[in-house]
């Protein structure tokens, strides 16, 4: 694994303090706050360390209750809400300075075979015509890339992106993993889909924007050293708050996850702190 891989890696891995009971160290990545999909990847992970690994994740639903310090370890603290027949259910609570941050519950679920559809993959350029310098975004030091798959939409019309994204670099074959990440890279780009119409972006000092609940469901395995792409659209914002939702495509036009947020989208006014 490349080295930044390698260490995001092992951010997610976590330190087991007694049983139930797990430690997750931070990452700076130049926000206000914790990145809240590191908090979701950690959770995800917590929670899968303590099922059989036979159960996979399958959804994951959470709410970000406070701010997070990236210089500070996080603390997840697991309840074995269920292990049924069928299905596993896990209540974790991510713990900074003695209180709550966050609190998520995940479910976990076999194999079985059924009925099965999916709506299609919108139809897009592939990431091999798209990767020019002009659409490749990278952060320094991190392992995921992103390519837009088309252009955003202008002020005044539908909240609408598409991205294309991956981990690069070698994963090992572990379903569970590669689960993990994906709840780590599906709070990228969500929210900021509500602020498209508007003409807004996430770094104007006029916008508090904060994520306030999150959820993702796992329809299949899938390797997020892949391309993926992320179709994501806005149907409502207001009263100071964004909606957004999301559907996740390999590059074989498999849907492998769907997500949805509400999120702050506040503009402070002079009266505001």
């Amino acid at each position: 694994m490349s080295n930044p891989l390698d260490a995001l890696v092992g951010l997610l891995a976590l330190e087991p303090l007694e049983k139930n009971l797990f430690r997750g160290a931070s990452q700076d990545l130049g926000l206000p706050q914790l990145f809240g999909g590191q908090v979701l990847g950690q959770a995800l992970s917590a929670a899968s360390q303590t099922v059989a690994p036979e159960r996979r994740a399958h959804s994951l639903h959470g709410y970000f209750l406070r701010p997070g310090d990236p210089h500070q370890p996080v603390v997840y603290q697991v309840d074995a809400v269920r292990d049924g027949g069928s299905f596993t259910t896990r209540r974790v609570t991510a713990i900074q300075k003695g209180r709550p941050i966050f609190f998520c519950s995940a479910s976990f679920h076999g194999e079985e075979s059924s009925i099965a559809h999916q709506t299609a993959m919108p139809g897009v350029q592939p990431p091999e015509a798209l990767a020019d310098s002009a659409r490749l975004v990278r952060f320094d030091s991190h392992p995921i890339e992103f390519l837009l798959a088309g252009e955003e939409s202008q002020a005044g019309q539908p909240a609408h992106k598409r991205v294309w994204f991956r981990l690069a670099g070698k994963l090992p074959e572990d379903p569970a993993l590669h689960r993990h990440l994906l709840a780590y890279s599906s709070d990228f780009n969500l929210l900021t889909t509500a602020l498209v119409p508007h003409g807004l972006d996430y770094r104007d000092p006029k916008l508090q924007i904060a994520s306030l609940d999150h959820a993702l469901w796992f329809h299949h395995d899938v390797r997020v050293n892949d391309w993926l792409l992320y179709d994501m659209d806005s149907p409502w914002a207001g009263g100071a708050r964004g909606f957004t939702r999301g559907s996740i495509y390999d590059p074989h036009g498999r849907l492998v996850a769907s997500s949805a947020q509400e999120g702050l989208t506040r503009l402070r006014t002079a009266t505001q702190d």
